[in-house]
């Protein structure tokens, strides 16, 4: 049993960042190369494979550029998007709010090239994620951009009916759909 203990601490050691000596990792340690990140995915998947870990990950990659203006970088994104869904358990995760953001960002990303796709990684969101409120309004938000105004209106009633927090951001984007704003949160509001 030592032996393997040792042979699994020395493979653990392998695959970690030299600034990182504890076995969580820390945000701002994760390494970002510019390549293909597939290292610090590695990482994430041997040591702690959070929601957390991961959202911090492609934030990360997020802000090397804007994913609307280069094909390169959103198909990226989509890819490391769609690794950490599939990699992390809805079953587990359902209650975390950053697992949550995963998906919901994926559905916004998918959006960009495939509405269709998108819409159903919406709905994935939704099923999964139902007591944050801000994963219904971004559902409905991007049913309004469609043009689904009945459907816009439909899901934040749904997600009223279901209880999910906070309730103001329901009610505020309610009052924004009612005053037929285009945004039915602002970023303040958000």
């Amino acid at each position: 049993i030592a032996s393997i203990m040792n042979r699994v601490r020395d493979l653990r050691n392998k695959y970690r960042n030299e600034d990182n000596v504890t076995d969580e990792l820390n945000c701002t340690k994760i390494s970002a190369d510019t390549t293909d990140n597939s290292g610090t995915v590695n990482q994430i998947m041997m040591t702690t494979n959070n929601p957390e870990d991961w959202l911090c990950f492609l934030l990360k990659m997020e802000k090397k550029g804007i994913p609307q203006m280069g094909v390169s970088l959103l198909n990226r994104l989509i890819g490391r998007y769609s690794q950490a869904v599939t990699v992390l358990p809805a079953e587990k995760h359902s209650q975390d709010e950053n697992y949550a953001r995963i998906l919901v960002r994926f559905a916004e990303l998918k959006a960009l090239q495939d509405p269709e796709e998108a819409r159903d990684q919406f709905h994935l969101a939704r099923l999964n994620c139902k007591n944050f409120a801000f994963v219904h309004v971004a559902f409905a938000q991007f049913e309004l951009s469609q043009g689904n105004v009945k459907k816009c209106k439909q899901l934040l009633q749904k997600a009223v009916e279901c209880s999910a927090v906070p309730i103001e951001m329901l009610e505020t984007a309610l009052q924004n759909f009612h005053l037929q704003k285009k945004q039915l949160l602002s970023d303040e509001e958000k």
